[in-house]
């Protein structure tokens, strides 16, 4: 898989997208925080989303090391979603 600059981008209406910094295709991660989440956070839903992204990209590492499966670039169905 081609290698890609990343960017994380407060868009300014409380959403904060990670997206590729060299083209203009839709955001890879979009996170919104409720306006009750907002409060507790206070002024730091930037670094929150920061945060966020990292433990996200480590438990995609973690699992990639132990399934030791290729990452496909293209969905090919949606999966369905799971509530934790």
């Amino acid at each position: 898989m081609p290698t890609s600059l990343l960017e994380i981008v407060d868009l300014g209406d409380g959403d904060i997208v990670l997206q590729r910094a060299d083209d203009d295709s839709e955001p890879l991660v979009t996170i919104s925080f409720s306006d009750e989440s907002r409060m507790y956070i206070l002024d730091q839903g930037l670094e929150v989303a920061k945060a966020m992204i990292q433990a996200g990209i480590q438990a995609a590492a973690q699992i990639a090391e132990q399934t030791d499966v290729e990452v496909e670039t293209e969905p090919t169905q949606t999966a369905p979603r799971t509530l934790h």
